[in-house]
């Protein structure tokens, strides 16, 4: 079962959205929030899977309970779900560790399942979000500009597959031990915080 958060200041919304959610017999909504201090205490307190986030709420918004969720509290994932896909709110979205970001336009099968991805590991962005962050990028860069190794690489392109240390370890043959330290030392060399920022930073670099 999959406990996920609403975070959105419009309570009509909230509600219309806990009765899609809630027809999936793998979902469990354990609460809801009218702004992003408030998603972040109440995520404190439930412990969700997923924090289905809003980016423009009143007194503390989006970006602020994500960036205090992803800071705080280990293994809780943000989904942004919002209307606005302009390139300042993406761009706070994403430096604030969203683990993916979708709008509201979607459909409700949709919204569901990129749910169950987050969930699962795997970063979710919309077609027009990730065209966002690649028109957003500079120019492309060749991967020895950043003095990747090929195994490096390898563990850019399965992050962004949406793998975890344990299927990267099993897709290349290596001890999940030399899985995670790898990973440390690459995010390290980049100056990245989380494999979100990796899955960015892969996109805008035409690394994958």
């Amino acid at each position: 079962m999959i406990k996920v958060l609403l975070a959105d200041d419009v309570q009509i919304l909230r509600a219309g959205l806990k009765a899609v959610l809630v027809q999936d017999d793998s979902i469990n909504v354990v609460g809801e929030a009218g702004n992003g201090k408030e998603a972040f205490e109440m995520a404190v307190r439930l412990q969700p899977d997923v924090v289905l986030m809003d980016m423009r709420m009143p007194d503390f918004d989006g970006g602020y309970g994500t960036r205090q969720i992803k800071e705080k509290l280990e293994g809780v994932k943000v989904l942004v779900l919002t209307t606005f896909d302009d390139k300042e709110t993406v761009e706070k979205a994403m430096a604030s560790g969203a683990d993916g970001y979708i709008l509201k336009e979607m459909d409700n099968d949709q919204i569901i399942n990129s749910i169950k991805a987050v969930a699962g590991g795997i970063n979710v962005f919309c077609d027009n979000i990730f065209r966002s962050i690649k028109e957003a990028a500079p120019a492309p860069q060749d991967p020895k500009n950043f003095d990747l190794t090929e195994r490096e690489i390898d563990f850019i392109r399965l992050i962004c597959d949406g793998c975890d240390n344990k299927e990267i370890a099993s897709r290349l043959f290596l001890a999940e031990g030399t899985v995670r330290n790898g990973i440390s030392r690459l995010l390290e060399k980049l100056k990245l915080k989380d494999r979100t920022q990796l899955a960015v930073f892969a996109i805008k670099n035409n690394i994958i």
